[in-house]
């Protein structure tokens, strides 16, 4: 197996020369960068990534740990954060949390030991301080510390937005349905702004919260027929993801209901397949490719020690298509 010295040989450098090639340090001309590339090339030569992480002091390694990845919003989430990683010459290990704490931790200690640069936090199910140990840390759309970094959307305008859309459409009951309040999530602002709107102008509402795994996409059906079957009247739906509202779109199919001339909906976060149900979802959207940029980059920073804001919170944006 060929060795850095054996490059170094082949291309008649020193392997400081090699190395500062290799770990872009330094002034290095082109011609000699081509000429290690090339004999690295002809060598086969694999560099060493634990001992250049133990030099540098960063791995290239950015930790993402999600509830699930197969759920719509975490799979563009996800998506976004590796084009962003990638850029900046950095990997991404994905692990799915399943709100489960003894996952969670385990998945805390594995990237330790794999010397993460740092680590994007979109589930949390563990005391404060396990996560306030971290070498660098963000959280996405939670604030679990108030010296964690996090990347959110104004969660309570969109709430705001898709309320007063259902008002001024004329609905007089509303329904929002949305996760686990006692989750503590900045998501449960989207719920504060919708209860302001209703009492501020007198309309009929009821709330309906899911179980405390709030991205079990299992529940929701079950969730939205009981809705109806308990409020019949309800003609106006705000549902807190657009997953749930695709299930309030199909329940209201299969009871008869027309959407919008008998309810109208509007979801929450503009996944990619929201445009492409039938009828076309009006939703909140969510700069989700911005926020997944703002979290790579609190990470970069953080592994070079350079100052990181506290809060980034992004404006968010009404859609309206077919479903109001």
């Amino acid at each position: 197996m060929a060795t850095i010295h054996d490059v170094a040989a082949m291309a008649g450098v020193s392997v400081t020369t090699v190395s500062r090639v290799l770990n872009n340090r330094g002034y290095i001309s082109e011609d000699t960068r081509r000429k290690v590339y090339s004999c690295m090339e002809a060598l086969n030569y694999q560099p060493n990534e634990i001992a250049r992480s133990l030099l540098r002091k960063q791995s290239n390694l950015i930790g993402l740990i999600v509830p699930d990845v197969a759920h719509p919003f975490f799979s563009e989430l996800t998506s976004h954060i590796e084009y962003y990683a990638y850029e900046l010459g950095s990997k991404v290990l994905l692990c799915n949390s399943q709100l489960d704490p003894v996952k969670e931790r385990d998945y805390i200690d594995m990237m330790k030991r794999n010397r993460v640069d740092g680590i994007i936090m979109g589930s949390h199910t563990l005391e404060v301080d396990v996560y306030s140990n971290l070498k660098g840390i963000v959280t996405f759309d939670r604030q679990i510390d108030e010296h964690i970094p996090y990347v959110c959307s104004d969660n309570y305008e969109g709430g705001r937005l898709a309320t007063r859309l259902l008002i001024d459409k004329g609905c007089r009951k509303i329904a929002h349905i949305c996760g686990n309040l006692q989750l503590q999530l900045l998501a449960n602002r989207r719920t504060d702004a919708f209860r302001h709107e209703v009492h501020k102008h007198g309309i009929e509402h009821v709330i309906i919260e899911t179980d405390m795994n709030v991205f079990d996409q299992n529940q929701y059906e079950a969730y939205v027929n009981r809705l109806f079957a308990d409020h019949a009247d309800v003609d106006g739906v705000f549902a807190t993801s657009d997953i749930i509202a695709a299930f309030v779109v199909k329940v209201c199919r299969k009871l008869g209901r027309r959407i919008p001339e008998d309810v109208r909906v509007v979801g929450y976060d503009d996944v990619n397949n929201a445009s492409w149900f039938t009828p076309a979802l009006t939703t909140v959207r969510q700069p989700l490719k911005e926020m997944a940029r703002l979290a790579v980059e609190s990470i970069r920073k953080q592994a070079e020690e350079e100052a990181v804001e506290p809060a980034r919170m992004l404006p968010v944006e009404l859609i309206e298509r077919e479903t109001t």
